[in-house]
This record gives C-alpha cells, sequence and structure tokens, in this order.
C-alpha cells in the first residue's frame, strides 16, 4: 500500500469546498442546520487515531514494557488511517465551502451560528487528517541500519 499523499487530500477539500459552495449558494434557505455535534465526534476520533499511532510506534520499534504488534493489526490500522484521511478530507471540503458561503452574510445571526460551526467541523477535520497521516506513518515498518546506510 502507497502512503498517502497529502496533495490528493487537499485537492479533495478544495474541489468539495467549490462545489459545497455552489450547491449551498443556490439551495441555503432550503437546507438544514449544520449540526454542532461533528466537532466533539470528529476530534474524538482524531484523538483515538493519533493514541494509536503513538502505541504502534512504540509497538513497532519494540521499546521496553510493549508486546510485539501483529502484522494483520498493523495493516488494519494503516487501512483506517488512509480511510480517515480521505474521509477527514471529504468532509472537510464540505464543511469549508459551507463556511465560505456562510463567511459572506456574517451581519446575520443564523448564518454568523453556522459559519461558527463550520469552520469548528473544518478545523477538527483538518485534525483528523493530521492524526490519520501520523497514525499512517507510524504502521510503516523501520529500516534496517544496513538499509539507512546505503539510502
Amino acid at each position: 500500500m502507497k502512503l498517502t499523499k497529502p496533495g490528493h487530500l487537499v485537492g479533495i477539500v478544495v474541489v468539495l469546498a467549490l462545489i459545497t459552495w455552489a450547491v449551498v449558494r443556490r439551495f441555503y434557505g432550503d437546507m438544514p442546520l449544520v449540526p454542532w455535534t461533528a466537532i466533539p465526534t470528529v476530534l474524538l476520533l482524531a484523538i483515538g487515531e493519533a493514541y494509536s499511532g503513538w502505541a504502534t510506534k512504540a509497538r513497532i520499534a519494540r521499546k521496553p514494557d510493549t508486546k510485539p504488534v501483529e502484522p494483520l493489526a498493523v495493516a488494519r490500522l494503516a487501512a483506517l488511517a488512509k480511510a480517515s484521511a480521505y474521509a477527514g478530507a471529504a468532509f472537510g471540503g464540505i464543511f469549508a465551502g459551507f463556511a465560505l458561503y456562510t463567511v459572506q452574510i456574517l451581519d446575520r445571526e443564523t448564518p454568523r451560528e453556522e459559519f461558527i460551526v463550520a469552520a469548528g467541523s473544518f478545523v477538527s477535520c483538518v485534525v483528523l487528517v493530521c492524526a490519520a497521516l501520523y497514525l499512517e506513518h507510524a504502521c510503516r515498518i523501520p529500516k534496517e541500519p544496513e538499509e539507512q546506510k546505503r539510502d
């Protein structure tokens, strides 16, 4: 499995932000409010992935007082990290598009609240993407000392 490229994730955010902005611009009055619950939910996922990355990295490096990690568990964590990175980028793009539209009409109360929720949700999605990339990095097998000298 190849490492996730941050450029692809940024591209997903930009494309989905523009699409969402166009849709929200057209249908803003008919849309439901943005749920604030996305912020703590995504942040809890990010914390879980960051902790998993930290623990996995220590187990792969065979730090003292850690059990060896099973290869299948590492593969599953790497798949989770890749999926979380792409999902975080996709939802981050959606929230960014919503925030881009509502920032233009901040003089009204409801759009102001929705901008704050959308911006907070975007930031939490960025934190999730960072945690997912860290977990994916932690799942890599360390190079042997001979390989490091050749590089």
